[in-house]
């Protein structure tokens, strides 16, 4: 996720051992560290256009990743952040590599989950923690939990239903923000959060109330983290049962 310091031994190896490498990342620095590890990085941003679905770029990576695979070569993919966290294209790659008999493997990394719970000190298992895309939040019925952290992904392209564009507008974070209303208080903070990518970065942590949503500029990178409302419930016929068989178990001989 950031340059350098997030890069394992492993991945590093893979990447240096690969023929060619194909990247992804989040920054021209980054692309350059890239091309001083090996002499063939070839960048896929190039096959992104404006008015472009990101799914038809996507499509293109996994083609142009298989063309070298099935040309005899070595190939690395290098994806910022985890590989597959939010990444169509190393999924797919991957399993039509297996499909066709070839050896193929993700390699784990850091993700901007994992430096968003050590940069907003959230540990997700004291409450719970459930994770939407935004979009998907709005467009299908899923069921949110007020006493558990929420954590709504790419936010700032939410109700996008065109895979064009690489940010919505306020009017489309105003439904977002009616949806949750349905669950939280509008006066209820919420924090948008952005993970650095490079070392001399800080991470980007702003807090506003729910109904101040709308108005945060966002793009596709910023997270939306919503703690909880509510307290948990006990749940009291359950600890009843528990207890009864802690209970019988005390009584059993040894």
């Amino acid at each position: 996720m950031t340059l350098g310091s997030h890069l394992t031994p492993l991945a590093r190896s893979h990447i240096q051992q690969a023929d060619v490498v194909f990247t992804a990342v989040s920054d021209h620095v980054v692309a350059l560290w890239l091309e001083r590890m090996h002499p063939d990085v070839r960048s896929l941003h190039g096959y992104y256009g404006h008015g472009k679905s990101r799914m038809i770029t996507y499509k293109e990576w996994v083609s142009v990743m298989m063309a070298e695979v099935r040309a005899g070569k070595r190939v690395c993919g290098v994806f910022y952040g985890h590989p597959g966290v939010f990444a169509w294209s190393p999924h797919k790659v991957i399993e039509l590599a297996r499909s066709e008999g070839y050896l193929a493997h993700m390699e784990p990394g850091i993700s901007a989950e994992d430096c968003l719970y050590a940069d907003l000190g959230i540990d997700p298992g004291r409450f719970g923690c459930q994770h939407f895309e935004a979009s998907q939040l709005l467009l299908y019925e899923r069921r949110i939990d007020p006493s558990a952290y929420l954590v709504l992904w790419q936010a700032g392209l939410v109700g996008d239903l065109s895979l064009t564009r690489f940010s919505t507008g306020a009017a489309y974070r105003r439904v977002l923000v009616q949806r949750l209303a349905e669950d939280y208080p509008l006066d209820h903070q919420v924090i948008v959060y952005s993970a650095p990518t490079l070392p001399i970065q800080q991470p980007e942590i702003v807090r506003v109330a729910l109904r101040e949503l709308p108005e945060v500029a966002m793009t596709a990178k910023e997270t939306v983290v919503v703690p909880p409302a509510i307290p948990l419930k006990q749940n009291l016929a359950i600890r009843a049962v528990l207890e009864a068989l802690d209970a019988e178990a005390a009584r059993l001989p040894t």
